[in-house]
C-alpha cells in the first residue's frame, strides 16, 4: 500500500473514533435527561433476563452477560431484566434483603448508560407492601414480572434465564 492510502485509512478510522465517542456522549446525555429510551424497532438482537435471586454470585453471572452482550453487539441490542420475589430488592431504594451498593451502582450505569430496561414485578412489590415510589428511579414497574417476560418475548426478545 501507498503511504497516501495508509494515511487516508488513518483518517477515516480516526474519524469514525470521533463519530462514535460524539455519539455515545450524546446518548449518554438524552438518557440523562429524559430517561432510557425504548429499543428501536430495528434493533436486531433483543434478550430478556429474569433476575429473581439475591444471590451475589447469580447477580454477578447476569450483570457479567448484561456486559459481554453490550460488548459484542454494542448499539445493535435491546436488554431488559425483569426482578421478582428475591432479586426485586436489587432494584429497591431500600431494600429489606443486604443488596451490595456496588450493585445498585451497576445497575444505574447499565440503564443510563447503555439503556438496559430495569422492570420490577408489580406482583411481588404489593406482597411487600412497596410501590413505585419504592423502586430507584429508572425502574418501570410491570402487573405481573411472568407477563413482562412473556409480552417482550412476543416482541422477540430471547429469554435467559438460569
Amino acid at each position: 500500500m501507498t503511504q497516501i492510502h495508509l494515511l487516508g485509512r488513518r483518517h477515516l478510522i480516526a474519524g469514525i473514533a470521533s463519530l462514535a465517542a460524539v455519539s455515545a456522549d450524546t446518548r449518554a446525555e438524552a438518557v440523562a435527561a429524559n430517561g432510557p429510551a425504548s429499543p428501536p424497532k430495528s434493533t436486531p438482537h433483543k434478550i430478556v433476563y429474569q433476575l429473581n435471586k439475591a444471590d451475589d454470585a447469580y447477580q454477578e453471572a447476569i450483570f457479567n452477560s448484561i456486559s459481554a452482550m453490550l460488548t459484542k453487539y454494542v448499539d445493535d441490542v435491546a436488554i431488559a431484566v425483569v426482578a421478582w420475589g428475591p432479586g426485586l430488592h436489587l432494584l429497591a431504594k431500600a431494600p429489606k434483603r443486604p443488596v451490595p451498593k456496588l450493585y445498585q451502582q451497576r445497575v444505574r450505569s447499565m440503564a443510563e448508560s447503555y439503556g438496559v430496561r430495569f422492570i420490577a414485578c408489580g406482583n411481588t412489590m404489593h406482597t411487600i407492601g412497596w410501590t413505585q415510589a419504592d423502586m430507584l428511579d429508572f425502574v418501570t414497574v410491570e402487573d405481573v414480572g411472568a407477563a413482562a417476560v412473556m409480552e417482550l418475548q412476543e416482541q422477540g426478545y430471547a429469554y435467559l434465564a438460569w
